[in-house]
């Protein structure tokens, strides 16, 4: 029986506790991408999850390194090698004024598959089988096969309250009427693109916050964050551009707040044997998919100068990326060699694969998603001209690069994935291995990517228990994916935040997030 034993989260919710209560202050954040639905169970994107944490907690929390911590659930224990028993937190008290309890875990659980959302959430309840609730406090969750990650998996499971009805609309939670959580805020009002505003919850199991109200301004134009900050408009922004950040820095009116994150901008080649946009050669449609060829793959990887991208084209606010996870993580290979930077072997490459003049290729990435990634893309264009290849570079917004790259419109993608649970099956069982909806697994894979010996390694690792074993087994998934070219990371992206100088107080996260509660007063 795997036992798994944790701190009681005393130290986390001490910051929030010894918030000067009787300030009862504002704040207002710039922020550069908020919500998509109130929601929580609409979309997978990081930016939705940030917002919607303010007003629903997750079963399980995690910390600014993406340790696990309590949530709702204050412990959890593999009974056996398919059942996973969680404890519920007591005296919870949902912003109606209604008791939480196990019933709610459950039904959260169960109404996920029932939201027909841009981005499925069905990515963090796949490996369940069924839910029971043996009391109020204790949940048992049967899984197909064994499912040692199921509780990081967890922190991203939002809890509505079991009233909240299967048939409950998108239009009821955007309004309000369905926008009740145990979080540390209540929903006030929500514009689309515009102004979420929260109010405390003085009832919150985990001590009210600092701030009595919170609004999160979605800014995304770069120049227009920061000049709100400046301004006086807004107390703190997050995303600050890499062209800003030096001489933000060496502003004595303003405070800058660095650290490293999870997102990785990865490049993904689609190999379906016919692509959505056509590749040509002097304007002629090619036969076939060059991109099916590793090879051509390769070429592209090794026409990409890490260095530059890093130093030149974000100002140094990342790290050269060879895998799908940054250093360190659950399942990262120290195997893998850094990513070379080669432009005659490429270009040897595609002559190779018999395309020794290039070809054109339609390049489409976001804009808007994380720091400097419409940079990236141009930047990724112009080296790979130098192959000779003619690329239609174009970055979106992710209002219209998202749905679009849900339905597999697109032959080359880059946006950025960050591995939130810390864990390779995370990462890797979503964007990599065979799209199965069955098993739940390649949610996320757009490209057509498909190969047995990875999803045969990576299946035996989700499905092994003893933590060593397992990440041997995620480390061999992650070099036969690398080496394959499934997808071709770039960069490993850091986050920067800004304050008028004196102000605040933020201990930076790994996952980028910007939580209210978690900001304190100078």
């Amino acid at each position: 029986m795997l036992k798994t034993t944790l701190r009681s989260g005393v130290a986390v919710l001490a910051v929030l506790a010894a918030a000067p209560m009787a300030l009862s202050q504002d704040l207002s954040l710039g922020l550069r991408a908020g919500p998509d639905s109130i929601d929580p169970h609409w979309s997978t994107l990081g930016s939705q999850a940030e917002a919607l944490r303010h007003v629903f907690d997750t079963l399980v929390d995690v910390d600014e390194t993406l340790q696990l911590m309590p949530g709702l659930a204050v412990s959890w224990t593999a009974i056996d090698d398919t059942t996973w028993e969680f404890k519920m937190r007591e005296g919870v008290r949902f912003h109606d004024g209604t008791d939480f309890d196990a019933e709610d875990v459950k039904f959260s659980i169960e109404r996920i598959p029932v939201v027909t959302g841009p981005m499925p959430m069905t990515l963090y309840t796949k490996y369940v089988d069924s839910v029971e609730v043996v009391d109020p406090t204790t949940l048992r969750i049967k899984t197909k096969g064994m499912a040692p990650s199921l509780p990081n998996d967890f922190t991203r499971l939002f809890v509505v309250p079991s009233e909240t009805g299967m048939d409950a609309r998108n239009e009821e939670f955007n309004s309000g009427a369905k926008a009740i959580g145990t979080g540390p805020y209540t929903f006030i009002s929500w514009v689309p693109k515009g102004d979420l505003v929260l109010k405390r919850f003085d009832g919150y199991w985990g001590g009210a916050p600092a701030w009595e109200n919170v609004t999160r301004k979605e800014i995304p134009d770069d120049a227009a964050r920061v000049a709100a900050l400046k301004s006086g408009q807004v107390d703190m922004i997050n995303y600050v551009p890499a062209t800003d950040y030096l001489s933000m820095k060496n502003d004595s009116s303003l405070d800058t707040f660095v650290s490293d994150s999870v997102y990785i901008l990865n490049i993904a080649p689609s190999v379906k044997d016919v692509e959505p946009q056509p590749i040509k050669v002097n304007g002629v449609e090619v036969d076939g998919n060059p991109l099916q060829d590793l090879r051509v793959r390769k070429a592209l990887d090794l026409a990409i100068n890490r260095d530059v991208l890093v130093n030149v084209v974000l100002e140094g606010l990342g790290t050269p990326a060879n895998q799908l996870m940054p250093a360190g993580f659950f399942g990262f290979s120290a195997d893998l060699p850094a990513a070379p930077y080669d432009i005659e072997q490429a270009k040897a490459l595609l002559t190779e694969a018999g395309y020794p003049d290039g070809f054109e290729i339609d390049f489409t990435c976001t804009n808007n998603r994380v720091p400097g990634d419409a940079v990236v893309c141009e930047a990724l264009a112009q080296m790979w001209s130098r192959l000779g290849l003619k690329v239609n570079a174009q970055a979106l917004n992710g209002t219209v690069y998202f749905p679009a790259a849900a339905r597999e419109e697109f032959t080359m993608t880059m946006s950025a994935w960050g591995t939130l649970t810390g864990e390779a099956a995370y990462t890797y069982g979503a964007l990599v291995h065979t799209k199965d909806p069955e098993k739940g697994f390649g949610n996320f894979n757009r490209s057509g990517y498909s190969n047995a010996e990875f999803d045969r390694v990576f299946g035996e690792g989700s499905q092994t228990l003893d933590p060593e074993a397992r990440r041997k087994l995620y480390e061999q998934a992650s070099v036969i994916a690398m080496e394959d070219r499934a997808l071709i990371p770039t960069v490993v992206l850091q986050s920067v935040w800004a304050s008028k100088a004196g102000m605040l107080n933020l201990t930076p996260r790994i996952d980028q997030e910007t939580r209210a509660y978690a900001i304190t007063p100078k």
